[in-house]
């Protein structure tokens, strides 16, 4: 568009800074035979958003953005899983846009709102946040395969560079494609599998019980009696829509003897330590791993005032669940030696980091390298599920766990919250777009290099052909400098 355009337009700002910005670099990455693609995302989300951005600006081209959602109403976790009102987060982090200010959230809303309305806002509005994601991929033309599932990989034999072979799922029907790169941006449960303990099995399989992460028909708990374990943000979230859908009364359980309230993680988010967090000892990037999960994650002020608003919510402290079985429909609990009969419960307990229980990554678990392989956790920090979680590189590649079985590996890039302990942040939430979309990028970028390093000295050391010659100045050369260059 250009400059002249209406400035009525809500949209001119972005489109003038893309102008102004030029044209994305043309792809400089060779093609090779077989090779469908150089980078797939997995998962096109904010972040998986933000990837394909970024890469096109690092003139990246090859790129394909693949979701198993049928269509963008169904794909993310914000008009489906996500119950909060608010995001979590500042409203003036920087997001998928990057330093392309003009892209951002809160030139999008001022653009629509202004900037009164903007100054207004504590935080975004999770719908607000969902048209904005909207428009970031109309604007920036990102293009998302949705209907398209990652079953497996593996490293793909022969071929001019190492590549992977991907096997897919697109609209029902199996599908085999290559790609020289692979980005996991799939949320939550990216690294593992949401946890629900083994005590409600039984309901769960019965259709009494549901984790978070899954799809809940709220309004059927209308005049029900509903149990939520766990405290953290999402049980509030879970807890409070159960409440406007009309449960006749909601009782939440938590393990500890409070309600986590010290944000731990607000004392170490500067940018010194924030911006070069991969560069810590493992000592310390472990401490602060551990430090986070031992005090508990702190659910917004704003999230447990929605549940108290209602005289029939009920929180029940150092109560974890005893036992749980299913009698005449309904669940009964056994808490402190005391039975509660439930119609539903939610299990508003957390995501494992275990790469074997994720369909797509099971087929790699025993070869990469974790923190447990790594570092020896000290007694007093010991924790099995943080061991678990992969140990990631500078680029947020996986390593392999025995040096040479699977260098491979280093292809793979995981941007979820399986990354918690090499990088301190839940990869995958906003705050952290900022630093680590950014080290991928470069990872991607260095690792495609340097594969094709001889083609590029090839081409960087060709001949080049002068713009001009020498009769174009003849005419103002210093005589005497004219006599002695023909002498």
């Amino acid at each position: 568009m250009s400059s002249s355009s209406s400035s009525s337009n809500p949209d001119h700002a972005a489109q003038e800074a893309l102008r102004l910005l030029g044209p994305a670099p043309a792809n400089w990455v060779p093609a090779h035979a077989g090779i469908d693609h150089n980078v797939v995302v997995v998962g096109g989300g904010q972040t998986g958003s933000a990837f394909a951005f970024a890469l096109q600006r690092a003139g990246v081209g090859g790129v394909s953005v693949i979701d198993a959602a049928a269509d963008a109403s169904q794909a993310g976790v914000w008009r489906a899983r996500a119950r909060m009102h608010k995001l979590r987060t500042l409203k003036n982090l920087v997001g998928p846009e990057g330093p392309v200010t003009a892209l951002g959230f809160q030139a999008w809303y001022e653009s629509r709102h202004g900037q009164a309305a903007y100054g207004a806002i504590d935080r975004i509005a999770r719908t607000a946040w969902a048209e904005y994601l909207d428009w970031f991929r109309s604007i920036t033309g990102t293009a998302v395969r949705y209907g398209t599932r990652l079953i497996r990989f593996e490293p793909a034999e022969g071929g001019a560079v190492p590549h992977l072979r991907l096997h897919l799922e697109v609209n029902g029907e199996p599908r085999t494609e290559t790609a020289r790169k692979l980005i996991f941006a799939n949320g939550v449960a990216g690294s593992g599998a949401p946890f629900i303990p083994d005590l409600l099995a039984t309901a769960v399989s019965h259709g009494l019980a549901a984790h978070t992460g899954h799809a809940i028909d709220f309004a059927a708990l209308a005049g029900k009696t509903v149990a939520v374990i766990g405290a953290a943000a999402s049980a509030f979230d879970a807890a409070a829509v159960a409440l406007e859908s009309g449960a006749a009364a909601v009782h939440l359980f938590a393990r500890r003897n409070r309600l986590a309230a010290t944000p731990v993680a607000r004392v170490r988010s500067y940018p010194g330590f924030y911006d070069n967090y991969l560069a810590l000892p493992d000592a310390t990037r472990w401490h602060h791993a551990a430090r986070y999960r031992r005090l508990g994650t702190t659910p917004p002020l704003d999230s447990v005032e929605r549940v108290l608003k209602f005289p029939n919510f009920h929180l029940h402290l150092a109560a974890p669940w005893q036992g749980a079985e299913v009698q005449g429909g309904k669940i009964v609990a056994l808490v402190h030696d005391e039975r509660f009969h439930f119609d539903f419960a939610i299990a508003a307990t957390g995501y494992t980091h275990e790469l074997s229980q994720h369909p797509e990554l099971a087929g790699i678990a025993d070869l990469v390298l974790r923190w447990r392989d790594r570092f020896e956790q000290p007694a007093h920090e010991r924790d099995d599920e943080l061991g678990a979680a992969p140990y990631l590189g500078a680029g947020l590649e996986y390593l392999e766990k025995t040096p040479g079985t699977a260098p491979w590996l280093r292809d793979i890039h995981t941007y979820n919250p399986g990354g918690f302990a090499s990088t301190g942040l839940p990869l995958g939430d906003v705050p952290s777009i900022r630093g680590y979309v950014p080290a991928v990028v470069r990872r991607i970028s260095e690792d495609l290099l340097l594969t094709d390093l001889a083609l590029h000295e090839e081409r960087t050391r060709a001949e080049v052909p002068p713009d001009f010659d020498e009769s174009l100045y003849a005419g103002a050369i210093w005589q005497a400098d004219a006599r002695r260059l023909a002498a």
